[in-house]
């Protein structure tokens, strides 16, 4: 089985619609594949209703947190959209989204860009609007090259001069709700320092011992070394060491699949899953 747990839509920062993206994974050969756009559930059910013959969608979300000044990203997987205390505290990310875009657009213009919050809401659509459709803008003008050169201190990364700060979950909380939502929490790409600041593996192991399920090791942001050590400290902390795209259609180099979760993992992350159920299209593999 072939199976990539981290990927993104329109409902987010992915250029993907969700029908788009549970077909494209089924034509690059995915058996699973798990959408997880930020702070939203907003396309599930656009994909459960294009899901294609042997494909199995796993619903998620990746959850903005933030522990000692550092951001990080939670891939929450199998919760209950529903509950009502995760369901708020996604509104509330989601909700601050559009004035922390608005004023890094405002610092842009401040720094000589001439982007517009036009531009910027234009490339967002429908999405739950980010750092990657305002990066997405810088790239339009020519600024960057690509749109991760703009997740740099000289633009948009952590602290960088046009960064703006939203609401965002503290990771122990996060796992505490996704738990209480019969959920599983894997930390997304936890040593990725070409984003930023990351966190130190003290509170890696903190987050274990408050219950974090997994860590995403096979990362495009990770190099081998870096996997190596992560897969080490998984082991050591008891986490289950996932491998994920990270797809976000055209807006990213990275393909479909291209990094991938062992099947004994995923049997045991939808066996840990109490709030909700893979989903097989018609004739789609089931659950390991």
């Amino acid at each position: 089985m072939r199976i990539d747990l981290h990927t993104h839509s329109t409902a987010s920062d992915g250029t993907d619609t969700p029908a788009e993206l549970v077909a494209n994974a089924a034509a690059a050969g995915l058996d699973v594949v798990a959408l997880t756009d930020h702070d939203t559930v907003g396309g599930h059910a656009e994909a459960v209703a294009a899901l294609p013959e042997g494909l199995t969608l796993v619903t998620g979300a990746e959850l903005s947190c933030r522990v000692d000044g550092i951001g990080l990203h939670m891939l929450a997987y199998l919760f209950d959209p529903a509950e009502p205390e995760l369901a708020r505290e996604r509104e509330l990310v989601r909700d601050d989204r559009v004035p922390r875009a608005r004023t890094m657009v405002r610092k842009l213009q401040e720094l000589g860009v001439p982007v517009t919050w036009e531009q910027v809401a234009r490339i967002a659509g429908d999405g739950s609007v980010g750092r990657p459709h305002v990066a997405t803008a810088l790239l339009e003008l020519g600024v960057v090259g690509s749109v991760s050169d703009a997740f740099t201190p000289e633009w948009l990364a952590d602290g960088g001069r046009a960064y703006a700060g939203k609401h965002e979950l503290d990771p122990f909380d996060a796992i505490r709700l996704v738990k209480a939502a019969g959920g599983v929490t894997v930390f997304a790409h936890p040593l990725a320092v070409k984003r930023g600041s990351v966190v130190p593996e003290s509170v890696i192991a903190r987050l274990a011992a408050a219950g974090l399920d997994g860590i995403e090791v096979d990362h495009m942001d990770h190099d081998e070394p870096t996997r190596a050590r992560l897969r080490g400290l998984a082991a050591e902390l008891g986490l289950l060491p996932t491998g994920s795209s990270d797809y976000h259609g055209t807006r990213k180099t990275v393909r479909l699949g291209e990094y991938t979760t062992d099947p004994e993992i995923y049997g045991e992350i939808t066996r840990r899953a109490t709030g909700a159920f893979p989903v097989p299209g018609a004739g789609g593999p089931l659950p390991a």
